[in-house]
Formats: C-alpha cells, structure tokens, sequence
C-alpha cells in the first residue's frame, strides 16, 4: 500500500530528526566555545592580577589612615581593588573583606575631607557575561544532555519501523520457494487484511500473533514480507535487540511507539526478528533482565490491548522457541505456531532456480542434481553456494557459470577454502591418507551411510583431508542401527591409524567429539539405551542440561556412552582387519593423486 501522506509524514520526521541533532551539535559547540572564552578571560584576569603588587587588607587601611593613598580604582561586584600609594608609581591590588562596607567607609573617609581620588568601574562585559556562563554551565549541559535523553527517547524508533520502504514491500509469494505448506497457512492472514469485513461478518476475529520457528536461514523473514507484499499493506519491521538499550524504561517505550504507529497504519504488519532476545522467560532478577521483562511486560500488555476492528497482525520469528515465556504463547498473543523447515529436494531445487535469476548459468547445469547433493542445506545456505559459485566463475574467468565452479562452491561451502601452498611432511601426508581411507572404506560396508562422493587430502579448512558424502536423501528420522554405524564410520580414520601405523594421532579429535555428542543423545535424548531404559533427560527449560533422575544415573549414562563408543571403535577395525587390501588400494591412490572421485573410488572395490 503506498500512502502518500505516509511518505510525507516519514520525510517530514526525517527532516525533524536531522534540525535536532543539527541543532544539538550547535548548542554544545557553543557551550564549549563559550567554555574556553570564560576560561581564557579568567585565565587572563588571573596572570595580570599576579603581575600586580599584592597590598595587605591591613596595609590599605593604615595607609589611607596616614593620608598616604592618592588612588582607590573598585569595580562593581568584584571584592579586588587597586591602589594607587603617593610616594610609588606602580598600581597595588588589594583584597577587601567586604566591598560594601568598604565603600562606606571610604565615603565616610572622603566627608571628612581626605583628598584619595576614588573611582568606580563597571566591569568587563565579558567577565559579566563570563560570570554568568560559568555559573550556568551545569545547568546548560544537563539540559542539553536530558533534551537529547528525551529526543534519543523519540528516535529510538529505529529506521526499519519508520522508513516507508521497510513500511511497503514489493515481496510476494512467487519470491518464496520451498514452504509451500507453509504459504497455504499464510494465506487466511492476507484475506484477513486484504477484506477484513468478510471475516468479521462471520464472527471471526483477527489472529493476534503468528510464531514462525525455525533454523537460521528457513525463510522466516522472507515470508512475513511475502505475506505483507500479498496483502499490499506495510510491513513495520524490528528486530527484537532493537528494543533493547542501556537507558532503563526505553525498551517498553519501543514497545508502545511501535504499536502506535501501528494503530495509525493499520491494516498492517508488525514483524518482530529474533523476539526470543526480549521474549524469553521472566525472571525476578535485576538490572538488564529486569530491562527485558519490563519490555517483555509491555509487549503482552500492547497485544492484549487490540481493538476488535484493528487488523493488526504480529508476526515474529525465532529460532529457539523452547527458550520464550509462557505468557507469550498463550492463546490470543501467539496464536498460531508455524515451524518452518529446511526443504526439501523440490523445495531446494525451486530455490536454486528463484537464486539463480539474474546469474550467468551454463545450460547442461541440472538444478535437480543439486538439489540432490544438499540435502539439509536452508534456502540462505544454497543462495551463499550459487552466489559463490558466480565469484568462483569470475576469478577463473569462466563466460558462465559451470558444474565445477557449483562443486567447488559446495566444497567451500561445507569444508573449507583449499590450500594447496601448505606443505606436508610424507610421513603426515600417509597418515591423512589412511585416516581419510579408513572412513571411506568402512562406510563402503556400512548397509545405512551413504555413498561416497570424494575422498582427498588436500588441506581444506582447518581439516588435513575429508570424505565427503552424497546428500541425496531428506531425512526426517534416523534409527538406532543408523546412529550404530555412523559411529563406526566416524571412528573409522582412528582405527586404520592404529592397524596400520600402530600409533594414533590428533587428527580424529573432532570425529571423536562427533561420535560422543551422537552416544549421549541416544542415552539421553532418544532413550536408546537398554540398560537406563526408553527415558529422555533431557531439561525442555534448559537445553544444554540433563535431569538426572537418581544418584547413579551420571555414572550409569557414562559407561552407556563408553559401551556404544568401544563397541563401534572394535566394528571399525574388524571391517578394516578384513578387507585391508581395499584401505591400502584407496590410501595408494590418495597418496599418487591426493584426491579420489566417486568412479574412481568405486572402480577400486568393482576390480
């Protein structure tokens, strides 16, 4: 929807906010040049006042009493006096208790007809002016600074709220491949802001909130500005660290500010990302979390106090929903849950081919192959491949872009940059090559893993070599005999170390953290074990803790995961032990070519 009064109204704010930090800059310039003025005519005053002759308050008196003064110079206001003695030349400064009664007495003195010549001055302007400033001062710049407090209060709006092009968006459906379900759900909210009316006929009532859920880079912002573009209404858009500063009380002012604007933009869309940064669960503690709750506080508050006919939708994304309070999920705040998934094949190859417009792509490239070769990646994961395989394609001055460049964006991708330039002693070189040779040739047995794509030695990343494997299935579960033998394969590369170099090296370290975390879920999360039983520990309010129910449990789950880990690491050799001709066949080549290809790596087990 392009309101142009709405556009109006965002220029006329801009302008407002720039005449105020403008006009704020000015004032503390001129607070500070005043500063320095003040400070140099002090400054001045005070070194001609050392370069006069200091007189004695009790000297001044006797002398004026023994006639002995010819000049008396006062300035109104200043307690400083100057005295002009008969018998010297140079002017003496004095300081007098009091000005006032001094001037009497001087008076007093002159009626009695003493001949001291007594002159009075009105003093500098710019002392005056200094005087005043200088004791203003505090005052001015606490002003200044709780005018900017108030103003900063105002603009803490942020820009993605305010600005008219975050407001309209021209992102539709067509722009969003791979949720096709999820679309479908999405579409009662645009008829619902499209022609509220109908619904409201009905009886129906506007949905207050809808959660997307989902893993960094499903789509969860992609989708409420599609959802926005349909309905062709704004899109008010905020992230939830946003509302979050260091000034207490501005955070629940965000919140009302930007449900304001709502209300004067409605029929709109208020979208949240990353709400968890001020909608997790409350807490009685203090200082910053106090801050969120007090926002979190004022969010409920704001949403509960929708108006029947204000069609104002809330939607908010997040990618660890288990970590949101309660209150937030209710019925009536939130009340639609949408989790957004990775997609699937069709799904990632209608991505790849939304990415790829506007790209130079070579006509043999199947986009189904590649949707095949990266299963699990999200629709942000397979933008960065192609985006790098464009850069990939540039630097090798390619006229397009080919297979070999998408591989190698892939292998970048998910490995790491290759070094060719790092050099590698022959004895570390046979050990990557065993090692990478003992997870390829054990999977090659393994019924459940999956078939192998590339072998090499080759440093990428910060890995001496790889084994990569071919992602050509979406999985959605995965079975007890399938976590068994991915540890097998995981420790494979240590069990051919140790067969054939006798000795063991750092190189596993990260297989063997692998292997660990996947022995502990099957304990703990997915109750795959025995002896502890079909029981999950896991703590729902806290994630990265158990709840260990008994004394023994901690133990009884260490010697599972120890169980699982030995019995795996026996299978890896015994399938090495047996066919060790096939582990020196692989490791030969890898040593001769230092990378294998999937019909290479085959043609050594089909002779």
């Amino acid at each position: 929807m392009n309101n142009p009064e709405n556009k109006n109204d965002n220029k006329k704010k801009q302008k407002e906010q720039k005449k105020f930090w403008v006009s704020s800059i000015i004032l503390i310039i001129l607070i500070v040049i005043l500063s320095v003025v003040t400070f140099l005519v002090y400054n001045n005053k005070d070194s001609e006042e050392e370069n006069d002759l200091i007189l004695p308050y009790t000297e001044l008196i006797k002398d004026i009493n023994n006639d002995t003064v010819e000049k008396i110079e006062m300035t109104t206001g200043s307690t400083t006096v100057k005295v002009k003695l008969k018998d010297e030349e140079e002017e003496k400064t004095a300081i007098v208790p009091s000005l006032q009664a001094f001037t009497e007495y001087m008076q007093t003195k002159v009626e009695e007809g003493s001949k001291i010549e007594l002159i009075q001055k009105e003093p500098n302007v710019l002392l005056r002016i200094g005087d005043a400033l200088f004791t203003l001062l505090p005052t001015l710049l606490l002003v200044a600074l709780f005018i900017m407090l108030f103003k900063m209060q105002g603009l803490g709006d942020k820009g993605k709220v305010y600005d008219s092009e975050e407001r309209d968006t021209n992102t539709t459906f067509d722009d969003v491949a791979g949720l096709d379900e999820e679309k479908e759900e999405m579409v009662e909210i645009v008829n619902f802001l499209k022609k509220p009316e109908e619904f409201y006929k009905m009886g129906a009532k506007v949905p207050r909130g809808v959660l997307l859920c989902g893993k960094p880079g499903t789509g969860k912002t992609l989708i409420a500005k599609a959802i926005a573009g349909e309905a062709n209404v704004p899109f008010i858009s905020m992230s939830g660290s946003e509302f979050i500063e260091m000034f207490a009380g501005l955070g629940a002012s965000r919140v009302r500010k930007l449900f304001e604007k709502a209300r004067k933009l409605a029929p709109c869309i208020v979208f949240i990302d990353e709400i968890d940064a001020i909608g997790a669960r409350r807490t009685n503690a203090s200082g910053a979390e106090s801050e969120n709750n007090q926002t979190l506080n004022q969010l409920l508050v704001e949403m509960d106090g929708f108006e029947s006919d204000e069609t104002i939708i809330v939607l908010a994304a997040t990618n660890r929903p288990e970590m949101l309070d309660q209150a937030l999920l209710r019925p009536g705040r939130f009340d639609r849950q949408i989790i957004i998934n990775s997609p699937d094949q069709k799904g990632r190859e209608e991505i790849l081919k939304i990415h790829s417009k506007g790209k130079k792509i070579d006509e043999d490239i199947d986009f189904k192959d590649i949707a095949e070769d990266t299963a699990g990646f999200t629709g942000a994961e397979l933008a960065n491949i192609l985006n790098e395989a464009a850069i990939i394609a540039t630097t090798n001055k390619h006229k397009s872009i080919n297979k070999d460049d998408i591989e190698e964006a892939i292998k970048k991708v998910t490995v790491g940059l290759e070094k060719h330039s790092r050099v590698i002693s022959d004895k570390d070189k046979k050990l990557t090559a065993y090692h990478e040779a003992g997870h390829a040739v054990v999977s090659r047995y393994l019924e459940t893993q999956n078939d192998i794509k590339e072998v090499s030695i080759i440093p990428r990343g910060v890995a001496g070599g790889y084994t990569m494997y071919k992602n050509n299935e979406d999985k959605y579960y995965i079975s007890k005999t399938e976590m068994e033998e991915k540890l097998i394969a995981l420790l494979g590369g240590r069990a051919a170390e140790k067969l054939v170099l006798d000795d063991i090296s750092t190189g596993a370290s990260n297989d063997l953290e692998v292997a660990t975390n996947i022995a502990r879920d099957m304990i703990t999360v997915y109750g795959m074990s025995d002896t502890i039983g079909p029981i999950s520990l896991k703590d729902s309010e806290n994630p990265n803790q158990m709840i260990l129910y008994g004394e023994k449990m901690q133990d009884a789950i260490g010697a599972e995961i120890k169980i699982l880990i030995d019995t795996a690491y026996r299978n890896a050799q015994k399938l090495l032990i047996e066919h060790r001709d096939k582990l020196d066949a692989v490791a030969n080549v890898l040593l001769q070519k230092e990378k294998i290809t999937e019909k290479e790596f085959y043609e050594i087990f089909n002779d």
